[in-house]
């Protein structure tokens, strides 16, 4: 699970992060991050309705949360990353879920943190 410290929840954070942050993108999901955007390394996920009904798209939003929540504590402070799913998600396994999460982090995160 996702500490409360590391979740980003207001919309102005996922707006400044997506427009202003480093984007790279995978098969399965797009990641945006600024390093200097907060306090504490945060998260966030989007998972929109093209994914799937609302099963599919929680199951997809907790694995994402559990693959970030075992990275977190690696990243600078201050960095917050968006993750947004796309809809090859929805199908995708785990561990494709973690190797395309793991090679967008590589491209928008400081060398030392990813």
């Amino acid at each position: 699970m996702l500490a409360a410290r590391h979740r980003l929840t207001e919309a102005a954070g996922f707006r400044e992060v997506s427009r202003r942050g480093r984007r790279a993108a995978a098969a399965t999901v797009v990641v945006h991050a600024r390093p200097e955007a907060g306090d504490g390394p945060r998260a966030g996920f989007v998972v929109g309705r093209t994914v799937g009904g609302a099963v599919v798209r929680n199951r997809v939003r907790r694995r994402l949360r559990h693959l970030v929540a075992g990275r977190i504590e690696a990243w600078p402070g201050g960095t917050t990353v968006v993750v947004r799913a796309l809809p090859a998600a929805a199908v995708a396994s785990y561990a494709t879920l973690e190797s395309d999460l793991d090679a967008c982090l590589r491209r928008v995160l400081p060398r030392e943190a990813a």
